[in-house]
């Protein structure tokens, strides 16, 4: 049964024309399956799908997610990172096309106050847990692995977090392209998170970000913060996750306007 799959061009020209054929003839697609972004059950012949591939140093995985979720796309990872999701994905004995457990971060921008002053703030929340790159078993390691990259655990926002060089926001014409951080053994930056289509940020927050010449980011585990329809509301649960120590901050340079 032909499947309601989306296969951009970039991964079409990953996985060649014949495969691709095959997934949207449904040879090759699952029925059902778990997104790769939020994690709950999906069914390629019901609804649109988005195939996303995962592309290590030496082996590629390829899942699947709502198509409101993800666009169809080619993901760059670790092979670290790829090879524990292989494991995970063979340890549950599940179809070889399974999804990797990829979480995603999930980026939310607002202007937060401190010490009188309004300052451009990105805030960084996965959709699942992370766990470090080939450990086995649950558990959630997103904020040890920033804190051991140079970010500051937060316990209050009464001040402004330390710059953390190396590390910096790009905006390219008034929009959110990426976060990036230092390429391996002293290369070119690299995106720690990057923007699947440039977001929109708003004037006050360029014009804040342009004054200040950085932007502050935080980050929490999932579940921490949510998706704050308002900015008093997105420091409200700031202040709350900070307090319960499950809050890193950063000042990361601005690259671009």
């Amino acid at each position: 049964m032909p499947r309601m799959l989306d296969v951009s061009d970039e991964v079409r020209a990953e996985i060649g024309d014949e495969e691709a054929d095959r997934l949207l003839a449904g040879d090759n697609a699952p029925g059902s399956y778990d997104c790769t972004s939020c994690r709950t059950p999906g069914d390629s012949a019901q609804e649109r799908t988005s195939t996303v591939l995962f592309i290590g140093d030496e082996t590629a995985v390829l899942a699947f997610a709502h198509a409101g979720c993800l666009p169809s796309q080619v993901v760059q990872v670790t092979e670290e990172q790829l090879q524990g999701a292989v494991r995970s994905i063979n340890a549950d004995e599940e179809a070889p096309m399974a999804a990797p457990e990829q979480a995603v971060l999930g980026v939310t921008s607002g202007l937060v106050l401190i010490e009188g002053e309004l300052h451009p703030a990105l805030v960084v929340e996965p959709t699942a847990p992370i766990v470090r790159p080939g450990a086995t078993g649950a558990g959630d390691d997103f904020l040890p692995l920033l804190i051991e990259q140079g970010f500051m655990p937060l316990t209050e926002l009464t001040e402004v977090p330390p710059v953390l060089h190396g590390w910096s926001v790009l905006l390219a014409a008034g929009q959110l392209h990426a976060v990036l951080q230092p390429g391996p053994n002293g290369g070119s930056a690299v995106a720690w998170w990057q923007a699947h289509q440039p977001l929109q940020v708003t004037d006050s927050w360029r014009a804040a970000a342009n004054k200040h010449q950085q932007v502050l980011v935080f980050a929490a585990p999932v579940g921490s913060i949510g998706r704050q329809p308002r900015e008093d509301l997105l420091r409200d649960a700031l202040d709350k996750a900070a307090g319960i120590g499950k809050l890193v901050a950063s000042a990361l340079p601005l690259a671009g306007t």
